[in-house]
C-alpha cells in the first residue's frame, strides 16, 4: 500500500542558508543585482535543493513514461493508437526530437513502459514496468482501478529512487501515449475546476472540427465517472493515464531525494499537479521549463505558482521542453560558479553609472 503521508514526511524544505549564500554571491558578481533574472532564480533554487551555495553541474536524466489510452478509440487524436509503440521504438533508435535534445542537454534518456498496449521486444533498452496494456476508455468506464493508479505511482517513485542512487540530481519529465492530451485535459479540468473547454487544445493537431468532439468526450467521461477533485488518486484512476500517474510518482520520489524536477509541457505538468495535490511539499523542487501551446498548461502553472522559463510555442511533449530547461539550469550553475565578483575583477560597485553599464547593466 502506498503511504502518501509517509512520503510527505520525507520531503524536507529547501536549505535557506545555502540559498541566502547563493544570493549574496550572485549579487556580488559583475552585473547589476538580479539582472540575469530567471538564471539567478534557478541558481538559488538549486542551491537550496542541494544544500550548498555553490552547487556543481547537475547530473541529468530525462524520465520518459509510455502508456496507451483506451479513449483513443473515440477518435480524439490525429494519430492511431499503434503510434505509441512505434514512437517508443523510435526513441530506442535515437530518431526522435527528444533524443536530439537529450543529447544537446547532456541528459540520459530513460524509457519506461508502464502501460503500452503491446509487448515491446525484450532487450530493447526500455524498462518494463507494465501495469496493464493501456487504460480502459474513460468515456465508457473508469480508465483504471484505484489500485492500478497507485501501482503506477509506485513505478514513478521507484524510478526516481533508482536515478538518485545512480547519482542523478536533476530529472526532467517526458511522456508518450496517443490520447494522453485528452486524459490530461480531464485531469486538469477536475483538479483546477476550470471548464473543460478552457483547458482542451488540439493535441497532436486534430482538425478544428474535431475539437468540439474531444471536449464532449471529456465532459462525458467526467460526468460518468465523477472523479473526486479532493482525491488526486481518484482523478488519476478515473480519467487519467498510467504514464501520467507514473510521472506523478516520479515527482514524489524525486522530491524525497532532493532532486530538481524539471517540468515539460501540458501532459507532464498535469502529472505534476496531481503530485502537488497529493503532497504540496514537492512545490519547492519544481522548475517550469516552458509554456506549451496547449491552453490547459497555463492553468496548471498558475495553480502551481510557477513561471515558465521559455515561451517557444511548443506542443510536442516527450520531454523536449524540459530538455531545454535543463540547459538553462546548467547555464545558471555556470553563472553562479564561473563569473568574477566585483572585488575579483576590480570593478567598482555603485547604484548606477559607467561601472554598472560596463558590467552589462544599462538601465
Amino acid at each position: 500500500m502506498l503511504d502518501i503521508m509517509a512520503l510527505t514526511g520525507r520531503i524536507g524544505p529547501l536549505d535557506e542558508k545555502a540559498m541566502a549564500a547563493a544570493r549574496q554571491r550572485l549579487d556580488s558578481l559583475t552585473k547589476p543585482p538580479g539582472s540575469l533574472a530567471v538564471l539567478e532564480t534557478m541558481a538559488r533554487q538549486l542551491a537550496g535543493i542541494r544544500g550548498t551555495a555553490r552547487p556543481s553541474l547537475p547530473a541529468k536524466a530525462i524520465l520518459l513514461m509510455a502508456a496507451d489510452h483506451g479513449v483513443a478509440a473515440e477518435g480524439v487524436s490525429a494519430f492511431p493508437a499503434e503510434v505509441t509503440a512505434q514512437m517508443v521504438y523510435n526513441f530506442v533508435r535515437g530518431g526522435a526530437a527528444i533524443n536530439v535534445l537529450a543529447e544537446h542537454a547532456g541528459a540520459r534518456l530513460v524509457l519506461v513502459d508502464v502501460g503500452v498496449a503491446v509487448d515491446l521486444s525484450p532487450g530493447s533498452g526500455v524498462v518494463s514496468r507494465k501495469i496493464r496494456k493501456g487504460t480502459d476508455n474513460m468515456r465508457l468506464r473508469p480508465a483504471m482501478a484505484r489500485e492500478e493508479a497507485l501501482a503506477a505511482l509506485r513505478v514513478g517513485i521507484e524510478a526516481a529512487d533508482v536515478l538518485a542512487d545512480e547519482g542523478v540530481t536533476a530529472v526532467a519529465l517526458g511522456e508518450m501515449g496517443i490520447g494522453n492530451t485528452t486524459a490530461s485535459s480531464a485531469v486538469t479540468a477536475v483538479l483546477t475546476g476550470k471548464p473543460v473547454a478552457w483547458v482542451v487544445g488540439r493535441g497532436t493537431g486534430i482538425a478544428q472540427g474535431l475539437l468540439a468532439h474531444k471536449i464532449a468526450v471529456i465532459e462525458e467521461a467526467i460526468a460518468l465517472n465523477r472523479p473526486d477533485p479532493h482525491d488526486a488518486v481518484d482523478v488519476l484512476a478515473k480519467v487519467g493515464g498510467l504514464e501520467i500517474a507514473a510521472l506523478a510518482g516520479a515527482v514524489l520520489g524525486a522530491a524525497t531525494r532532493r532532486m530538481v524536477v524539471m517540468l515539460d509541457g501540458f501532459i507532464a505538468s498535469a502529472a505534476v499537479l496531481a503530485a502537488y495535490r497529493l503532497c504540496p511539499a514537492v512545490r519547492p523542487y519544481l522548475m517550469a521549463s516552458h509554456l506549451s501551446e496547449e491552453p490547459g498548461h497555463a492553468a496548471i502553472l498558475a495553480e502551481l505558482g510557477l513561471e515558465p522559463c521559455l515561451r517557444l510555442n511548443m506542443r510536442l511533449g516527450e520531454g523536449t521542453g524540459a530538455a531545454l530547461g535543463l540547459t538553462l539550469l546548467d547555464a545558471a550553475v555556470k553563472i553562479l560558479g564561473g563569473m568574477a565578483t566585483f572585488e575579483e575583477a576590480q570593478v567598482a560597485q555603485g547604484q548606477a553609472g559607467p561601472a554598472r553599464e560596463a558590467a552589462g547593466g544599462g538601465s
